[in-house]
């Protein structure tokens, strides 16, 4: 499905309201030049359509792209239906989509003059890939995944306190980005709370449509170590070839293995695996069953090949 750039906007500062331009230059893995919002996250750039928009019109405001903060607003794309790990091309730049909708801790004046704001629901976010300009009247134009996207969950009181560094999280991605390419990978950080787990995996797997969550740490024997028993309360179907897969590799190098309570499962089309909270042990893990994964998403999404072909 293709469109065209309706309008777009930028701001200096963050916090101020966004101000039409007629172009814009995009920087690979940063964002827009001219945008406080550019950088090294994965919020890059901000779309909403317009047809968003006129929802928003029709209740009686007088808006127009750019009024709702976002950078691109497009006419003609259903950027509604779009899911993370999609992309979007305007002219040879790709956006790589890695968020949909956001959470407004504080209501906008528009919530306040409507009683509703579109922008929460229907938003997105993408990283860019590429470089180049994008122009008022290019064409917009939706474009699928390429491979699976993985988000990866590093459970840590101390990390989350800012106490720690969480060395074991990025080495997963690292790992999985050798292994897998995917499409888009996302990094968490929580503490050891069965409830803020089971909430990360909901928005994770239910919201942003990962196939893909790794959770490390919090697996074993102590009071704090919860990852298995929130992980079981949000599974649908257990995966006990891959837990005794993971647990048999690791006991080959200590015997202190056998004290893993490790959960691997699906939900909603994702897989979901609980990993060590070491780099050592959450990668010697992950060797095991990595391999085996794009195969077991595809399936688990309703791929109809016979598995003795693959």
């Amino acid at each position: 499905m293709s469109g065209k750039v309706h309008s777009i906007n930028i701001s200096e500062k963050k916090g101020v309201q966004k101000t039409p331009v007629n172009s814009v230059e995009m920087k690979n893995d940063f964002g827009i030049t001219t945008d406080a919002h550019a950088g090294k996250w994965h919020r890059q750039v901000s779309f909403l359509a317009q047809e968003s928009i006129d929802k928003m019109v029709a209740k009686g405001l007088k808006v127009k792209g750019g009024d709702f903060a976002e950078n691109i607003t497009t006419i003609g794309v259903d950027l509604v239906s779009m899911k993370v790990g999609e992309r979007l091309r305007i002219n040879n730049v790709e956006f790589v989509i890695s968020q949909l909708g956001k959470l407004c801790h504080n209501r906008c004046a528009i919530y306040h003059a409507a009683g509703d704001c579109v922008m929460p629901r229907e938003g997105i976010f993408g990283i860019v890939k590429g470089n180049g300009t994008v122009t008022l009247g290019d064409a917009a134009e939706k474009l699928p995944k390429e491979n699976i996207t993985v988000a990866v969950v590093t459970l840590s009181d101390k990390g989350s306190k800012g106490e720690r560094t969480d060395e074991t999280g990025p080495a997963i991605i690292e790992m999985v980005k050798k292994e897998l390419n995917p499409s888009f990978t996302r990094l968490e950080l929580i503490p050891d709370e069965v409830d803020q787990l089971k909430n990360i995996i909901k928005y994770l797997v239910d919201i942003q449509g990962f196939d893909l969550v790794i959770t490390n740490g919090s697996t074993g024997l102590s009071p704090r170590d919860i990852a298995p028993d929130a992980t079981l309360e949000m599974i649908e179907k257990r995966l006990p070839g891959f837990e005794e897969a993971m647990r048999m590799e690791s006991f080959r190098k200590t015997p202190h293995a056998l004290l893993s309570r490790a959960v691997c499962g699906t939900r909603n089309g994702s897989i979901i695996l609980n990993v060590p909270g070491s780099p050592k042990g959450a990668l010697e893990n992950l060797e095991v069953v990595i391999k085996a994964l794009p195969h077991a998403i595809k399936k688990l999404q309703g791929d109809p090949a016979d598995c003795a072909a693959k």
